[in-house]
């Protein structure tokens, strides 16, 4: 009876789906490297990729935006402008970051125009996702694309020394290289499985299909060359095997980072791969568009859904260096800058060292759930470690979840507490910047907003 009274209470559900260009301007620096070039050229044009959802009484909006990065502050002077403009609650979206690596700084040091400009187009878009708003149905689904994605931490073999830039030693090694041959196995799993959000007008027109996947950017780009990467190649992909190319309204494809803090798309224990600029790229962006434009046409239409979303702060401690890093910090910069480091990034980690000596002893960051009927969304504003999200899927009360990164800000890596015991890149001291705990706090709490939700 409970169900019954339940559904003929859901009104009709629209959906409303648009875009805005937030490519930067050319002579910003390029962020993502340790270098960080004048952006030369505009290979692809960048963009913040909106979906709006509304059953009727609460309204969820989602954007996607091509940047490595997005710092909090920004987001949140989005969030305010389309709250002031589309009344939409502040809890009720999400926004999120690719990761693409060839995008300018929208971050603390930045261009301040550049950042005001990405919050100014965010709002923009959910704007007009707004005003296309139309009666739609909605469904979701997965595929498996397990061939593009590689755990990039590995255990070397026994004696193999690898240093990191505080004086000590790891136990595992990130990006260790195609074909060395002292690689044993890797570190951690991964998550083959590609999620996705089809919205379809009555008529059956795509109006916008929302995909992650736990993949980092996958590169191959020229230094100075701005481009979204894989993230906009299968949104591009997608449309035309959608057959949804120049329609009015367009069609909108998105594509965000899953639980990829420790994934990536090299595979250390094939061959070595020569290839062109952009090539693997488009490759990897093929497949997995092809992959979900086939398992779209077998998911389950619905006119009406719940929607729901639930976000709340966290508070973490801060990671904090010793006394004695800090004197080792100081001394490793006090030196003369032609004394060779021991390590190829001592005097960049010294350096970050000392900032997280001086920063505030806790941090607060968003936590998000949503709900779209009988799907779950986890947003965490971290290059989230793919233990973690694998954990959300299998702990989910939904009968289906994933999990968003550097969504709603974006504060480093999250290592699970057993990858901080085996160090690596994603767990030094100024790479992840929160508590080794953080991951079990971030996970329970996710967990506790989709069980709200439920």
């Amino acid at each position: 009876m409970l169900a019954l009274v339940l559904c003929l209470a859901l009104q009709e559900l629209k959906a409303g789906a648009a875009t805005s260009d937030v490519t930067p301007p050319l002579g910003l620096p390029i962020v993502g490297g340790w270098a960080s070039p004048p952006a030369g050229h505009v290979h692809d044009d960048l963009h913040a990729r909106c979906l709006v959802l509304d059953d009727g009484r609460t309204r969820l909006a989602i954007v996607v935006v091509d940047n490595v990065g997005i710092a909090r502050s920004v987001l949140d002077e989005a969030r305010k402008l389309v709250a002031e403009e589309t009344k939409l609650p502040p809890a009720n979206l999400l926004i999120s970051s690719t990761h693409t690596h060839s995008a300018c700084s929208a971050r603390d040091g930045g261009s301040a125009d550049y950042a005001a400009f990405v919050s100014r187009r965010i709002a923009d878009g959910v704007r007009r996702a707004v005003r296309n708003l139309e009666p739609a149905k909605i469904a979701w689904g997965s595929a498996q694309a397990p061939e593009h994605v590689f755990n990039r931490r590995y255990f070397l073999k026994e004696g193999v020394r690898i240093p990191d830039p505080f004086g000590g030693e790891d136990k595992v090694l990130m990006n260790p290289g195609a074909g060395n041959p002292d690689v044993v196995k890797p570190a951690g799993p991964v998550d083959p499985e590609v999620s996705f959000l089809s919205a379809r007008a009555k008529d059956g027109r795509p109006l916008a299909l929302f995909a992650t996947y736990s993949l980092h950017y996958v590169g191959g780009v020229p230094g100075d060359h701005v481009s979204a990467d894989y993230f906009a190649m299968f949104a591009d992909v997608l449309q035309k095997l959608l057959d949804a190319d120049r329609q009015d309204p367009p069609f909108v494809g998105a594509m965000s980072n899953g639980t990829s803090g420790d994934v990536n798309n090299v595979n250390v224990l094939g061959p070595r791969e020569k290839l062109a600029p952009y090539e693997k790229m488009r490759l990897v962006a093929t497949s997995v568009a092809e992959k979900v434009a086939a398992a779209e046409k077998a998911v389950e239409w619905k006119d009406a859904v719940k929607l729901d979303a639930r976000l709340e702060e966290l508070v973490l401690k801060s990671r904090k260096p010793s006394a004695e890093l800090v004197e080792r910090s100081k001394a490793i910069l006090a030196r003369p800058k032609d004394v060779k480091p021991a390590h190829a990034r001592e005097v960049a980690y010294a350096e970050r060292a000392l900032k997280l000596a001086d920063a505030p002893d806790e941090i607060s960051v968003p936590i998000q759930a949503l709900r779209i009927g009988d799907l779950g969304i986890a947003a965490i504003p971290f290059e989230v470690f793919t233990d973690i999200g694998l954990e959300i899927k299998k702990r989910t009360p939904f009968p289906r979840a994933f999990t968003i990164s550097l969504a709603n800000g974006s504060y480093g890596y999250l290592p699970t507490p057993e990858h901080h015991a085996l160090g690596g890149y994603e767990t030094w001291l100024g790479t992840n910047k929160v508590e080794v705990q953080a991951s079990v706090k971030i996970t329970e709490k996710a967990l506790e907003l989709l069980k709200a939700l439920r």
